[in-house]
């Protein structure tokens, strides 16, 4: 077992197709391969976890402790041959000067080699300075290699490596042509995700054929292998919660923002999952409670209005006290309706106001939440608790919401971000909470214990009768 860092010069350089053939790549050799990305990020590991056939990790300086981080790693990366961890923007980016949030943070951290992914498109002999500096930049990291990518052809290749070779120590392990076959096209927060992309299979197949081809993938699991997994931490001989609680997912082209630990919390906390396709479904699951993620629900907006039924449904439910948690797309499908390119599509409608989608984003980036007395969680045995001053969490939206309803009652105060209005997020209404920011279920945040533990109360409440689901229905 062992594990390398994908990383880059900057963002935009390929390295997310690069890393989904290189995994792909992989596991057609038979090989394990546990994947990792960096960063608060749902699109890049839908690609990596489809390319695995397995759930990808997000390893986030922001949301998580460091201890946190290496637990998860560990725990995860045991259980591969070998283990793939994609970084985000460059090397050493990061909103800290010092680099302690970088991609070279991390790496120190987990002790990785690091691969870089360098768009070679418009340089020939200038990538010897580029790389030297990585080279000297910081020498408590190892570039274990580089790969070229969008290369022109033999000339332009030839001229690449020479100048590695003459004037760094770093090993080109790859050189990859420039091929359209080779991108995924993107929109206004990134790449479409793997679950709307009409052939997400085939084009990760492809990626990992071109990637086979041209990379030295033999000299790659050496360099992993050179460093071995950490162990992990034992577990506890504790059994997990029975399963006692059913919530209802929602997972199609219009959702699928979740982070996978959060929904291996939600597990753990005993509450049984059940996806539903808010496109196609007429009915909820049988369930007690409602998770509504991220997604891009205004590319999908024609079809989910034309879902009549589901969405009548759904109000009903939530109207008649079906324990709810709705986030940033979740919040959208919620709202009375989406506006986007002119066009305008009726939506469920429990919340009293609009969404707006703009092409500049309304809220982006990492934010600080304090619970207000509102939060409807706080009542429960395994209240919506934290450490330290603020949740920690964070929101990437084109959408705003408009002609809202002035009576409003928010479960989080905004200490920094965006949120709802710029000081709230968390609309409560019945037993939901609908905001665009998105919770991490880390040590600071225990939303997925809460949330079950909410769920449960409300089951409890009821008694023999019937879920407000299944009365909606």
């Amino acid at each position: 077992m062992g594990h390398v860092l994908i990383s880059a010069a900057h963002k935009s350089s390929g390295k997310t197709m690069v890393t989904t053939g290189l995994v792909r790549a992989l596991a057609l050799r038979g090989r394990t391969v546990a994947t990792f990305k960096k960063g608060p990020d749902y699109i890049d590991p839908k690609w990596l976890g489809e390319a695995a056939g397995r759930p990808c990790y997000n390893l986030d300086f922001h949301t998580q402790s460091d201890d946190e981080i290496k637990a998860l790693f560990a725990t995860h990366a045991s259980r591969a041959d070998i283990t793939i961890i994609e970084g985000n923007k460059g090397l050493h980016d990061g909103v800290d000067v010092e680099g302690s949030n970088s991609n070279a943070a991390l790496a120190k951290m987990l002790n990785a080699p690091v691969i870089l992914v360098v768009d070679a498109s418009g340089i020939t002999r200038g990538i010897a300075p580029l790389l030297k500096g990585y080279e000297v930049f910081d020498t408590s990291i190892t570039i274990a290699g580089v790969i070229l990518n969008k290369v022109m052809g033999p000339r332009h290749e030839e001229k690449l490596i020479a100048a590695v070779e003459r004037y760094t120590n770093i090993p080109v392990l790859g050189s990859i042509r420039r091929n359209a076959k080779l991108g995924v096209d993107e929109r206004h927060i990134g790449l479409i995700p793997s679950n709307e992309h009409p052939a997400a299979r085939a084009r990760i197949d492809t990626l990992a054929e071109e990637i086979a081809a041209q990379v030295d993938l033999d000299r790659i699991e050496a360099i992993a292998a050179q460093v071995p997994t950490p162990i992990p931490a034992p577990q506890s001989d504790a059994p997990l919660a029975r399963p006692d609680v059913r919530i209802a997912v929602a997972k199609d082209p219009a959702f699928g923002f979740y982070y996978a630990d959060d929904l291996d919390a939600l597990k753990k906390s005993g509450a049984q999952l059940v996806y539903f396709n808010a496109l196609n479904d007429v009915y909820l699951p049988t369930c007690d409670g409602l998770f509504l993620g991220g997604g891009f629900p205004e590319t999908q907006m024609k079809k989910l209005e034309a879902n009549k039924t589901l969405r009548a449904r759904i109000k009903a439910a939530i109207e008649a006290g079906l324990p709810t948690y709705a986030e940033c797309g979740g919040l959208m499908y919620l709202s009375r309706s989406i506006s986007w390119h002119e066009d305008t599509h009726q939506m469920v409608g429990v919340i009293p106001a609009d969404s707006t989608m703009h092409a500049r984003p309304q809220g982006r980036g990492y934010v600080h939440l304090r619970p207000t007395d509102a939060h409807p969680w706080n009542g429960t045995d395994n209240a919506c608790t934290f450490e330290g001053d603020y949740i920690p969490a964070h929101e990437f939206h084109h959408s705003r919401l408009e002609n809202i309803d002035a009576d409003l009652t928010f479960a989080f105060e905004v200490l920094r971000g965006q949120g709802v209005d710029g000081h709230h997020d968390g609309i409560v209404m019945h037993n939901m909470v609908a905001g665009y920011a998105h919770l991490r279920s880390t040590s600071r945040c225990r939303w997925a214990e809460a949330f079950t533990a909410f769920v449960r109360q409300k089951k409890q409440q009821r008694g023999r009768a019937a879920s407000p689901a299944q009365i909606a229905g």
